[in-house]
């Protein structure tokens, strides 16, 4: 891992993690159903603004896999790194490191589901009128496509970024009227079901736009049903593994 020589590691604050992050979110999170092929990893946040004021809201949940969860010292386990990196996370850190960032290099070993699961929470309809439940789907998943399959799917020259994704989602990749779990309910969503790579999921739930996007690989070890994070008071949840 890379530091800036003049920052100490070990003065860095910890990220805030999901439960901070649900109670400072205008509606409640969403994410996938406990299950034992993932644990929760992280949650980024983005918002968009429009002449100072916060027009929409996003988070997102990346999860680790366990491709064996019954035994996760099993080697199976392991992401398909480079030499290289894996050789740097097996060797000591070369600065000592707060328990948090030690935690992430560990969880670097392990594939992830990147990015998977967003809340979209539109702050002021009037000014994204643009940004309907489908646009916000396709959206979701040729993010996906452009960041996690670049070898496969993105044409560009070495020194161009982002280039061009070939063969992107539209609107009329989407599947109306599809069955999606959400708080132990079937709602009516939409499935991108035609790409290569990836399954797209989404649902209009009035207050927030629930879009999940995986890779066709991992499908078979996943309960595609989701849930609200539970905020104090709400329920409990799993802990995660460290």
């Amino acid at each position: 891992m890379y530091f800036d020589d003049s920052i100490d590691p070990l003065d860095l604050p910890e990220p805030p993690g999901p439960d901070e992050i649900a109670r400072a979110f205008p509606v409640p999170l969403l994410t996938l159903v406990p299950q034992d092929a993932i644990d929760e990893t992280a949650v980024s946040t983005t918002s968009h603004t429009m002449d100072g004021a916060t027009t929409l809201t996003e988070a997102t949940f990346s999860y680790t896999f366990w491709r064996n969860p019954a035994d996760r010292s099993d080697p199976a386990n392991l992401a398909d790194l480079p030499d290289a990196v894996r050789a740097d996370l097996d060797a000591p850190p070369v600065r000592p490191l707060p328990e948090w960032m030690l935690r992430a290099r560990e969880r670097m070993r392990y594939p992830l589901l990147w990015d998977a699961v967003r809340t979209t929470h539109v702050v002021d309809p009037a000014e994204v009128r643009w940004l309907t439940p489908a646009f916000a789907l396709v959206e979701h998943v040729n993010y996906i496509l452009m960041n996690a399959f670049r070898d496969e799917r993105v044409r560009a020259a070495p020194d161009e970024f982002p280039g061009e994704l070939l063969g992107a989602a539209t609107d009329r990749s989407i599947e109306h009227g599809i069955p999606v779990s959400v708080d132990g309910v079937d709602r009516p969503g939409m499935r991108v079901d035609t790409d290569a790579h990836v399954y797209g999921l989404g649902v209009d739930l009035g207050d927030r736009i629930l879009t999940a996007v995986f890779a066709r690989e991992r499908l078979p070890s996943l309960e595609l049903a989701f849930r609200s994070w539970p905020t104090a008071g709400t329920g409990s949840r799993r802990a995660r593994a460290s």
